[in-house]
């Protein structure tokens, strides 16, 4: 064992996760080799493997985590049941006759989705493949196409049922319900300011968005009423029955996960796509996605065991304090360092490190952890759009059909805009803390 002062074992710990995630390393290999290493070194094997043992246990048996792998499922399920097809094809002859009213109604099918799917591969690849041609092949600007794209799929982690809630949930002991409908409003002013931004670039560049030809959107005004209804039924009963049932506490997350996953299937099979084939592909994903997370989470957990042991919780909560400007200088500390992260590390990582590290500073500093909670998940919202860790872009650009010519380019400058949108949010929810704080206020 090394005697060492916690602030260098601090750099070096997290200096070292940077440093593997950099050279390609996956961030679960990256963060559980750098814990074991420091374990190792500065408290030896007895006391490293007793607090790896104990915290992957720890989170490994948490009830609440039994969420995860049945929203991913139902997520999944969706992606497959043709539900987003649906609502899409009925939404745009509302809207097609609206300069730049393809991309409004691909954010309008973002914020739905994302309350049917809670995670972002389903929903960005959803609209990537059903709403990016759409667009293109109808002159759509390609950045705009995609910046709208990625900004409405990418609601999917925070609007719930999000993955990225149930995650944060048992991290800062806080009620997964209650971070369920506190993200809510926040995600429909984004999609909001998404969608303002959306039209008032069309309006001052009316050559990127041109209009859907007249003699494809004229529909009877009955026909096209009743088309829009018979989409829009289903996914509105299956938000009802999972977030409803949460709502009234007539169930947990995880019983209302479980629900979830039987309405998904009975959709799927309402639109005639259940099959075997459809079936293996949903429980391989869940599998595959549900592994990747809890490894993740549990050696993040156990890398935090060491790191707190170490002191350097201490080292992390000094410098936040010590920054000028009082309770909201540590604020914008707090806010920076995420942001910064969510370039290199995947949002899971960042929770699962420092959710349980700065939620008593946030605590300390007189914040009320719900609002604190969401304010850190709606900034992760910038990570999914800030290269080189964007997982919306890659989304996108593996989805996207390669006769579309969207290169990697038009999708940086599409999602850029986006993220300032983030900040705009942000602001308005320190101004308004009501837009957080109401809905949850109201829970049964």
């Amino acid at each position: 064992m090394i005697e060492i002062t916690p602030e260098i074992i601090t750099v070096l710990m997290l200096g070292g996760i940077l440093v593997g995630v950099l050279l390609g390393y996956p961030l679960a290999i990256a963060i559980g080799g750098i814990g074991i290493i420091a374990g190792l070194i500065f408290f030896g094997p007895s006391i490293t493997f007793e607090l790896f043992y104990g915290r992957f246990f720890s989170l490994l048996m948490n009830y609440v985590l039994l969420a995860v792998p049945l929203f991913i499922f139902m997520g999944t399920m969706l992606e497959h049941s043709g539900v987003a097809e649906g609502m899409y094809g009925a939404l745009h002859v509302w809207l097609g006759g609206v300069r730049g009213g393809l991309a409004v109604t691909t954010v309008l099918i973002g914020t739905v989705v994302a309350a049917c799917v809670g995670i972002i591969g389903a929903s960005v690849t959803m609209l990537a493949l059903i709403a990016l041609p759409a667009m293109i092949n109808r002159g759509y600007d390609k950045s705009l196409a995609t910046g709208a794209v990625c900004g409405g799929g990418s609601l999917g982690i925070l609007i719930p049922p999000s993955i990225m809630l149930v995650v944060y949930g048992p991290m800062a002991a806080l009620s997964v319900g209650k971070l369920f409908f506190g993200a809510f409003i926040p995600g429909f002013v984004l999609s909001a300011l998404y969608c303002v931004y959306i039209m008032m670039r069309c309006l001052l560049q009316p050559k990127i968005a041109p209009p859907v030809a007249l003699e494809e959107r004229q529909v009877p005004f009955l026909v096209k009423s009743r088309n829009l209804a018979v989409a829009m039924v289903p996914p509105v009963v299956l938000i009802l029955a999972v977030l409803g049932s949460i709502f009234f506490g007539v169930a947990s997350p995880t019983e209302a996960a479980g629900v979830g996953c039987v309405a998904a299937t009975a959709l799927a099979a309402g639109y005639r796509k259940l099959n075997t084939e459809v079936l293996k592909r949903t429980a391989m994903t869940t599998v595959r996605v549900s592994g990747m997370v809890l490894l993740i989470g549990a050696l993040a957990f156990a890398f935090v065991g060491i790191f707190m042991r170490a002191g350097c919780d201490n080292v992390v909560k000094e410098f936040i304090l010590s920054a000028p400007g009082g309770k909201w200088g540590a604020f914008g500390i707090i806010m920076f360092i995420c942001f910064i992260l969510g370039f290199f590390i995947d949002w899971l990582g960042i929770i699962f490190i420092m959710v349980p590290i700065i939620t008593p500073i946030g605590a300390e500093l007189g914040f009320d952890p719900l609002w604190f909670a969401m304010m850190i998940c709606v900034n992760l919202q910038m990570s999914f759009m800030t290269p080189p860790f964007a997982y919306a872009l890659f989304y996108v650009r593996g989805a996207a059909d390669p006769a579309l010519g969207i290169t990697t380019a038009d999708i940086i400058r599409g999602i850029v805009p986006y993220v300032f949108l983030i900040m705009i949010g942000l602001l308005l929810c320190i101004v308004f803390p009501q837009i957080i704080m109401w809905l949850p206020g109201k829970m049964l």
